[in-house]
Formats: C-alpha cells, sequence, structure tokens
C-alpha cells in the first residue's frame, strides 16, 4: 500500500508510455484504476494484465464524457484522481494549415481537459477531496514554428490548470499540471549509447505522478517540469 490518500483513479488518454506507465503505477499504490480512450481495444492488453477498467471516450465530445464519468462512478465507483493526457497537433505553416484540423487539435488537447476537469470536479468538490492531474508538454511554455496548434492546446491546458488550482485548492482538490519538456522513450526510441538517458523514461515520469498525489496539502505543487539531462530550460 501506500500514504497515498486516493482509492480510485480515471486516466483519459492512455497509451504504451505516460499513461500506460501511470495505470502500472497507480495499480501498485492499491488504487483501482480505470483507462480511457478513444480505441477501447487497444487498451484491453493493459487492462487485463494490470486489472483496470477500460473504458471509451471521445474527450472533446461533452456528451461522451459526460457518459464516460457515469459508466467509471457504476464499475468503479466516483473517481478521487483524475488524469488528463490527450493531445493533438497540426505541424505545418501557418498560412497552409486547415481551419477545422486545428480546431479539433485544439478541442482534443484543450477543451478535452476542460470538459474532464469539470466532470472531476462535480464529484470531488462535495467530498473536499480528490486530485486532477494535467499533462503538458515543453509547448506549454513556448511554440515552436510549424507547431503554432499544439502550442496553441498546451498554453490553453496550462492556463486551466492554474484557474482549476486556485478555484479548486481552498477547496480541497489538488490540481497540477506536468511540463513533459522532451521526448519520451519507448522501445522504437531507445537512448543511444553515448546519450543515456537522453529520453524520458515514462515509468520514472510515473513516480513523479505518484509523488504529487502524496504531497501534504501544506506544501502542494500546482506545476512540475520534468526534463531529461539534454533539455535546454
Amino acid at each position: 500500500m501506500t500514504d497515498i490518500s486516493y482509492r480510485t483513479a480515471l486516466i483519459v488518454g492512455v497509451g504504451p508510455g505516460i499513461g500506460a506507465s501511470v495505470g502500472r503505477a497507480l495499480v501498485n499504490a492499491g488504487l483501482k484504476v480505470g483507462l480511457a480512450a478513444r480505441n477501447v481495444e487497444k487498451l484491453r492488453p493493459l487492462a487485463s494484465e494490470i486489472g483496470a477498467g477500460a473504458f471509451a471516450v471521445d474527450a472533446a465530445d461533452p456528451a461522451a464524457v459526460v457518459a464516460l464519468f457515469r459508466q467509471v462512478d457504476a464499475d468503479l465507483g466516483p473517481p478521487d484522481v483524475v488524469i488528463y493526457n490527450p493531445s493533438a497537433r497540426v505541424r505545418g505553416p501557418i498560412a497552409e494549415l486547415e481551419p477545422e484540423a486545428v480546431r479539433k487539435a485544439v478541442e482534443i488537447s484543450a477543451f478535452g481537459g476542460f470538459l474532464v476537469t469539470q466532470q472531476a470536479a462535480i464529484r470531488m468538490i462535495p467530498n473536499h477531496h480528490g486530485a486532477i492531474l494535467l499533462t503538458g508538454a515543453t509547448a506549454s511554455i513556448k511554440g515552436f514554428a510549424l507547431s503554432s496548434s499544439f502550442a496553441m492546446g498546451k498554453f490553453a491546458l496550462r492556463g486551466l490548470a492554474q484557474s482549476a488550482a486556485r478555484e479548486l485548492g481552498p477547496q480541497g482538490i489538488h490540481v497540477a499540471h506536468f511540463v513533459i519538456d522532451g521526448a519520451v522513450r519507448n522501445a522504437a526510441r531507445p537512448d543511444p549509447r553515448d546519450r543515456p538517458d537522453s529520453t524520458l523514461d515514462p515509468d520514472a515520469i510515473a513516480q513523479a505522478y505518484l509523488a504529487v498525489l502524496a504531497q501534504n496539502r501544506s506544501a502542494w505543487s500546482s506545476e512540475i517540469e520534468l526534463r531529461p539531462w539534454v533539455e535546454a530550460f
């Protein structure tokens, strides 16, 4: 078990990297875990491995997010930890980007974060207890050329986190934003031998999420930046 004071977690946007590692870590810490993604079939192997629930959701669809939380309420109980991971980008010159593609990217990165945060808050406020963790990126704090849609979405998600932390913190709800500043390691992208630990280990990221969940309210973090040694500040 653990000193984390939470019992049920919902992770929205689960892939083979951060989402999977956080899911494993939370289960190992003794929490019941629900995993949600657009393609629920891709979740089933991980869900089976760790004993988690698997749920389908389009995070940018208000009705779908409401339905997701109602299903999680029924199957696992209301979550007192909610983690939002989805993001999307459309790369290219600003003058050439398709407006509807940009709209969709921002909806997934930011509007979906609002929808999920809203449903989490509805459940946590009456209990004066809960944690909402939002996954950002380097683009949360600086925009890059040819990546305007990603920066727009991630800047907005960071703004949501800051506003939600100030509003919900006094009500007992810990809101934290994570700036994942660098590439996340995976099987297809191992570290070069001459640059060990030059990418972020998703299991190490997961341990940072758990460390934030274990914080005492007298010293809550509202933002954490995680970067490998090769990344410039």
